[in-house]
């Protein structure tokens, strides 16, 4: 097969960490939110196996930062969510369904209060930066939405508390999951989140001063030295198996959060208002059609680069796979698939033709278990 390159320009940035993973040896990148995200190393098996036992240095600026600030911007942040953040609190994360006027996903972002007029919002792969200008403008609000120049890094895995630790002190433990704070690093300030795009733990590091961020960076890989750190990104199997949906692979703009399993943040009866939440009620009252599963698929390797139809004995389609990876865990593939509602049992059958060949599966819950 022919190699190929993707051309570097000001619609494809790289980011300020680009040079140290290309030093440490990159393998591959994908584009996200017009970006470069690195999506191996070595590989994604031995990646996966080293994120669960030691941890990574994880580049993930491609999580775009969008501020709103002004005095409505609580209610334009309300207006983009069916989630209730009317009692948000500042120095905490919170997971939010972005939807339209139809009810349907645009965006699955982390939401920060950083103050009482000023919010930002870490996006997912679409362009939130848009939709929320759209919002503000159409209901004349008093705010400025703006991407900011924000960089951030992940430590994950189990030993990434030991890392952190050595870098910022002792008190970074004290940190909650879905919290964030200010710690400092050789005289610069950086906010850190006790989150990730991981089910091993870790940090989110959000870099402002990107000069400190670079000193961070290579301090960072000098102290988890004997930790066994190394880089990395978001592992495919490891986000897979945990059921950490990525927007734009296993949910867009065609689904909604009931069939995507956010039932847990859709608020319908309390006096907030939001784009979309008409529709939501008509869904809830109507029922859902469809609904992300978990799927094993008797492979020993897969390339997905399209949706799939999953076929029942009678060649009926039962649904769609959406992401899949090769589980060292489960000695198979598994995968996040859109399953029709009345084949979502977890014991339903199906088959699939991959590379004109036709293989088994079966549905699961999610997490994968």
């Amino acid at each position: 097969m022919k190699k190929f390159l993707i051309s570097k320009t000001r619609r494809l940035r790289s980011t300020p960490f680009t040079s140290r993973l290309e030093k440490y040896g990159v393998g591959g990148y994908t584009v996200y939110n017009h970006m470069l995200l690195p999506t191996f190393f070595d590989s994604v098996e031995s990646e996966y196996e080293h994120l669960k036992k030691h941890v990574q240095l994880w580049d993930v600026t491609v999580q775009r930062q969008i501020e709103v600030n002004g005095k409505d911007s609580y209610k334009l942040i309300q207006l983009m969510t069916c989630r209730d953040l009317s009692k948000a609190k500042i120095n905490r994360c919170y997971y939010v369904p972005l939807i339209d006027k139809e009810g349907n996903m645009v965006n699955d972002p982390l939401i920060l209060k950083i103050e009482d007029n000023k919010w930002r919002i870490c996006i997912a792969d679409s362009d939130v930066l848009f939709f929320a200008k759209g919002i503000a403008g159409s209901f004349n609000l008093d705010v400025k939405v703006f991407e900011t120049n924000i960089s951030t890094l992940a430590i994950q895995g189990p030993k990434s508390d030991a890392v952190m630790k050595k870098v910022f002190g002792i008190n970074i433990s004290k940190l909650k999951f879905f919290s964030y704070d200010y710690f400092e690093f050789k005289g610069t300030k950086h906010m850190i989140s006790k989150s990730g795009f991981s089910k091993q733990g870790g940090y989110e590091i959000y870099i402002e001063n990107i000069e400190s961020g670079l000193k961070l960076y290579d301090q960072l890989m000098k102290d988890g030295k004997d930790l066994n750190i190394k880089p990395g990104c978001p592992n495919a199997i490891e986000r897979i198996e945990g059921a950490l949906l990525s927007y734009g692979n296993d949910m867009d703009n065609n689904d909604n959060p009931f069939e995507c399993g956010f039932d847990k943040y859709i608020c319908l009866d309390n006096g907030i208002d939001y784009l979309g939440k008409k529709a939501l009620q008509n869904i809830k009252k109507v029922g859902i059609e469809k609904k992300l599963m978990g799927v094993k698929i008797d492979l020993d390797q897969i390339n997905l680069t399209k949706e799939e139809k999953l076929l029942d004995e009678n060649k009926n389609i039962i649904g769609f796979l959406r992401s899949a990876a090769f589980s060292p865990k489960f000695k198979k593939v598994v995968g996040i698939a859109m399953i029709k509602s009345k084949y979502c049992n977890h014991s339903q059958k199906f088959k699939l033709n991959i590379n004109d060949k036709l293989v088994s599966g079966i549905v699961c819950n999610l997490p994968i278990s």
